[in-house]
């Protein structure tokens, strides 16, 4: 799968886990196109340049995953630019605070059409796309956040939604693998990004195991292995990379 082109969502801010997927598979040679979201206005242009001074091809665009019909919108923007990609990173997320007395119809509306109706779409149509030229081999990755691993309070529409991820990743996966293409996902544990608060860190520190929290680079480099050849007989795998993350 050398010199191969990978699409991945979500990549908006400098510090998150997207960004650090993009440069770890440009390490490995791989073309990237990223989609982003309400990013600084300068920074998408910034990060494309410091791509390809990997010596890679890398191109994005602003896309609200929300709007229907944008999963159709992406995959032919990343073939004008760069060609049909071998690789597929759902890493975009939509999440916000409810628990049982705020959620409402239109929360969970809103994290579906996200979560599960973007991820959901992008993936199989990426997959019809890569059979019809004949492509023998695939990768979808989908970002989970350990929603069976235990209750995540105050969080419900995106538990649900989140959760929806690692069924289908099952099922799609038996699908998919008389094509050649692998479905996994990945559950990067707390990780620290710049989102968590100081109490919240405080919160954390007692459970994380090893003794720090995680950072973009522990998923990205799993990802990084799971798009590679090595990884070929991994599918339909959950794959739970929390740093021993104790939830007693």
């Amino acid at each position: 799968m050398k010199k191969s082109t990978a699409l991945v969502t979500g990549v908006s801010h400098e510090n998150g886990i997207g960004a650090a997927i993009c440069r770890e598979l440009a390490t490995a040679g791989r073309n990237i196109f990223f989609a982003h979201w309400q990013a600084e206005e300068a920074w998408p242009e910034t990060f494309r340049q410091e791509l390809e001074q990997m010596g890679i091809r890398a191109a994005h665009m602003e896309v609200d995953l929300s709007r229907k019909g944008t999963y159709v919108e992406v995959l032919d923007r990343v073939e004008e630019a760069i060609g049909l990609p071998s690789i597929l990173v759902n890493n975009a997320a939509y999440s916000t605070r409810d628990g049982y007395e705020r959620l409402s119809a239109e929360t969970l509306d809103e994290h579906y059409k996200v979560n599960m109706r973007a991820t959901f779409l992008l993936s199989t149509e990426f997959a019809l796309r890569l059979n019809e030229n004949s492509r023998k081999s695939g990768r979808i990755i989908s970002m989970t956040s350990g929603q069976g691993q235990g209750p995540m309070m105050g969080e419900l529409a995106y538990v649900a939604t989140k959760g929806a991820i690692s069924a289908f990743t099952l099922s799609l996966s038996a699908e998919l693998a008389p094509l050649g293409i692998t479905v996994n996902a990945v559950n990067p544990g707390p990780t620290n990004t710049g989102w968590m608060t100081e109490g919240i860190k405080r919160k954390l520190q007692s459970k994380l195991l090893m003794g720090r929290m995680g950072q973009p680079g522990d998923a990205a480099r799993l990802v990084k292995f799971l798009v590679s050849e090595e990884a070929g007989w991994i599918t339909g795998q959950v794959i739970h990379s929390e740093g021993g993350f104790y939830r007693g």
